[in-house]
């Protein structure tokens, strides 16, 4: 219901939770553009209302019997093989025939390193402008080990390092320093992430940068505690921080009784 109530909107009452009237997906795109991320994990029932969507370009609100048009030009992504989703059984031929009108493959990043600066700053002054209201710089150096990295994660691990590099600086460059350490090292590269991702820590946005850097501070060192089992050394080194740095750290973000134990 969930992603069905995002997709084509609900009426009040229509499942447990639901409140008030939601305008869905398809509907608010009408007469735009609508973007279908991870399309190959729609169940079946949901894929037949999607096909009906763009076939008939009407939908209804679950909860409602009314109809209404809906006329939006749809691009969808997934990092599945249809095709063989399609022979599987787990992914409608006809909704793929009908979404596969022009066809565009993307390579991994790791294979698009001229698009890595373009993708760096725009992420970059993306996140500046909404965490310190000023646009940052990416310095030279840092440019260059991103480009050395092979991108496990795609674009979505190059932003995440970006929005954490911009929320740690405290400088109007953003230098090597600021990236995790797999990044910086030879042997992390072309391994899966393993580093703490920006998406599940990220502070909350109605804080004020000082708050919102102070939370996202203890949950992050807080994480890197956790994955060295509580040793400062090996936490300081994954940090890139002095050890005596990092237990000023601790205490001063009241992580002490937790973290004791050391070489």
């Amino acid at each position: 219901e969930l992603i069905e109530s995002e997709l084509f909107g609900h009426e009040k009452g229509a499942f447990t939770g639901a409140a008030g009237r939601r305008v869905g997906k398809f509907e608010a795109a009408h007469g735009g553009t609508l973007f279908l991320d991870e399309i190959g994990d729609m169940s079946l029932s949901t894929q037949a209302k999607v096909l009906r969507a763009i076939e008939e370009r009407k939908i209804q609100r679950l909860g409602s019997n009314e109809t209404f048009s809906t006329n939006a030009r749809i691009i969808s992504a997934t990092n599945k093989r249809l095709e063989e989703e399609v022979e599987l059984g787990r992914f409608r031929d006809d909704l793929y025939y009908r979404l596969c009108v022009v066809k565009v493959n993307l390579p991994p990043l790791r294979e698009r390193k001229p698009d890595i600066p373009a993708l760096a700053h725009a992420f970059c002054n993306r996140f500046s402008l909404a965490y310190k209201g000023e646009v940052l710089r990416l310095s030279p150096q840092t440019i260059k080990a991103l480009l050395e990295y092979e991108w496990p994660g795609n674009a979505r691990q190059l932003r995440n390092t970006i929005e954490r590099a911009v929320v740690l600086t405290d400088k109007t460059e953003i230098m090597p320093e600021s990236l995790p350490e797999e990044i910086l090292s030879d042997q992390g590269r072309g391994r899966p992430s393993t580093a703490v991702t920006v998406d599940r820590i990220a502070p909350s946005r109605s804080l004020d940068f000082r708050t919102a850097k102070k939370e996202f501070e203890r949950q992050f060192i807080e994480d890197c505690l956790d994955q060295a089992g509580g040793n400062v050394t090996r936490a300081a080194a994954k940090l890139g921080m002095h050890r005596q740095s990092l237990q000023h750290k601790i205490k001063e973000l009241g992580l002490t009784r937790r973290f004791v134990s050391d070489d």
